[in-house]
């Protein structure tokens, strides 16, 4: 099948989910498009696109859907709750999930979807909204190899690289692992900012030096202006962070793993959260070394 062959769905467009829509769009799929306010499916780049009332109706006729919504919650009621995508999703059709979910919660939707002969894989994305903008974000997939291949035409346009671990639920799994880093490596940036502002360096020619070294990372690079300038625009959003930190440290329990540093970044979102922080970028982790003062700083 060609691009214009092959018709899509997409349920949620967000931050990550509205680049991805704009990119199959301009691939040359026709898709429809929904999403719970209404508003991003009138987005000038989406213009030819058919916005939809329910993701029951976004799924109907569609060869494949595409979901990237926040949570388990939410999945369940956009594929089984009332005007669910389940209630017009076709034999035979695919739902490649781009949310990051539980892998339990993924497996359910698989086993509940294969009683319809609905295909479904897991493949939750990595690489920010810088990835999802430029159409290279990296996509960590869980499901049948044959269910892949048919949602490889998709996958490609999203995303520069696609990694395949195994059965339902592994791509989510993945996914924890990367949350743990990124909690892990965003803190790491925070605290050794605050260290050389406090010492009166020149942090932007610091964080030059430093990021080609062996304490470069992503979020150096790509938020550490953030955390020097103080401004913490969207890109991944600390609430759902911290859900996907929720995940991760509930797996490592299932095996009996203690993560400590995950356990304080969870601590330390929680904090930022109760203080009107959980709509700002996650990179706003900077600001809770300010709000917490050492004791001889009181």
């Amino acid at each position: 099948m060609t691009r214009s062959d092959l018709r899509l769905g997409m349920v949620g467009l967000g931050a990550l989910g509205l680049p991805m829509a704009v990119n199959l769009h301009r691939a040359g799929f026709p898709l429809q498009v929904h999403t719970r306010s209404r508003d991003a499916e009138r987005n000038p780049a989406l213009l030819g696109c058919q916005g939809c009332a329910t993701a029951a109706e976004t799924a109907d006729g569609v060869d494949i859907l595409v979901l990237c919504v926040s949570d388990d919650n939410a999945v369940n009621a956009v594929l089984f709750g009332r005007g669910g995508a389940s209630e017009t999703l076709a034999e035979g059709s695919l739902v490649v999930d781009c949310s990051t979910i539980s892998p339990s919660t993924a497996r359910a939707a698989a086993d509940q979807l294969a009683d319809q002969k609905v295909h479904y894989i897991d493949a939750p994305v990595t690489g920010g909204t810088e990835g999802a903008q430029a159409g290279t974000l990296t996509v960590l997939a869980g499901g049948e190899p044959s269910t892949l291949e048919r949602a490889r035409p998709v996958l490609d346009t999203i995303g520069s690289t696609i990694h395949h671990f195994g059965p339902v639920g592994s791509g989510q799994q993945v996914k924890a692992v990367n949350q743990v880093l990124v909690a892990g490596s965003y803190a790491a940036v925070a605290e050794a900012l605050a260290l050389g502002e406090r010492l009166g360096l020149p942090m932007p020619a610091v964080v030059d030096a430093l990021r080609h070294g062996a304490a470069g990372s992503w979020a150096l690079s790509h938020r550490s202006r953030a955390m020097l300038e103080g401004h913490y625009p969207l890109g991944f959003r600390l609430a759902l962070h911290h859900k996907d930190l929720d995940i991760a440290l509930g797996a490592a329990a299932d095996v009996n793993l203690n993560l400590p540093i995950a356990t304080q970044v969870r601590a330390m979102e929680q904090d930022l959260m109760t203080r009107g922080h959980g709509d700002e970028d996650v990179s706003c982790l900077r600001r809770w070394l300010d709000q917490h003062p050492t004791p001889s700083e009181h």
